[in-house]
């Protein structure tokens, strides 16, 4: 019989070794849990700087959203209660709500060698000069009074620093212009209307030459006012000069008084009978 020999077994090739991941030989599963915690960490950092970011706004006393302001509450104190060392907004008082002065103001125009006390009350007197009436008036809206507009010789002129004007030609030599003007009174709102007048009176030396004194010749109330009436006396070119002057305070609801003020010099002296017209045209808007 044929001799049966065994063939050697066939070997599959060898395959190459698998390539090994960049990250070494660490497991998936410890690759996952490193990533996990990455992105926790990361979450976290995010999650406080928008809380940070969150209550950098409210963690200011006093304020709220950007362009508001907190308004202050209008309730007072609860009943044992301390109140708040923080002090809150007032409201900014209307010009009929003005405190009270102390008379200060008052007393300092009475110690001014250039005005004498007040007179007891004494009605502005019939002055010098032709009567000239005006059917046409002036609306004063900045002081909420109206008066007579003068025909010529007077005539409108540049208001500033009044609210309206009215001048007479000027004369040479007389030492200031005639002028008709209103405005609401340029000085602080005393005690009582006549007080104020007389500070209204103090000031209108402004309007005169350097030196000048009052002599008053009227005190007397007016209809929601005051009206106080003087002659003016100072000197010009060493001369001994004077005008005749008036100064008519009207209180007005929720303003200042309105003033309206005149003088006239000595050389016009024919139209000091426009201060009474004037002083008695003044109304009310």
């Amino acid at each position: 019989m044929p001799k049966v020999t065994a063939s050697p077994p066939v070997t599959a090739p060898s395959t190459p070794p698998p390539r090994r991941s960049r990250i070494g030989d660490l497991q998936m599963r410890v690759v996952y849990r490193i990533l996990a915690a990455a992105v926790a960490v990361i979450v976290a950092a995010v999650a406080a700087v928008v809380g940070f970011l969150s209550s950098g706004s409210s963690d200011r006393p006093g304020e709220g959203e950007p362009g508001q302001i907190a308004a202050p509450s209008a309730a007072g104190p609860s009943p044992g209660s301390t109140p708040s060392s923080t002090p809150t907004a007032q409201p900014t008082p209307s010009p009929s709500a003005e405190p009270t002065p102390d008379g200060s103001a008052v007393t300092a125009a009475l110690a001014d060698p250039r005005v004498p006390d007040l007179p007891g009350d004494k009605r502005l007197a019939r002055l010098p000069g032709k009567s000239y009436a005006s059917k046409r008036r002036i609306q004063d809206e900045k002081s909420g009074v109206s008066l007579i507009r003068f025909g010529e010789p007077w005539k409108p002129f540049g208001a500033s620093p009044f609210a309206t004007k009215q001048v007479l030609p000027a004369v040479k030599g007389a030492g200031h212009r005639a002028m008709l003007v209103s405005c609401p009174v340029p000085i602080e709102v005393q005690a009582t209307v006549k007080d104020t007048a007389l500070l209204a009176a103090r000031w209108t030396l402004n309007h005169h030459p350097e030196g000048s004194r009052i002599t008053w010749a009227a005190s007397q109330p007016i209809d929601e006012g005051w009206l106080l009436a003087y002659q003016v006396k100072y000197e010009v070119k060493g001369k001994n000069r004077s005008s005749m002057a008036a100064v008519a305070l009207t209180e007005v609801p929720g303003a200042k008084p309105a003033m309206v003020f005149v003088t006239i010099p000595d050389s016009q002296r024919k139209r000091w009978r426009d201060i009474n017209t004037a002083m008695a045209s003044i109304r009310r808007s």
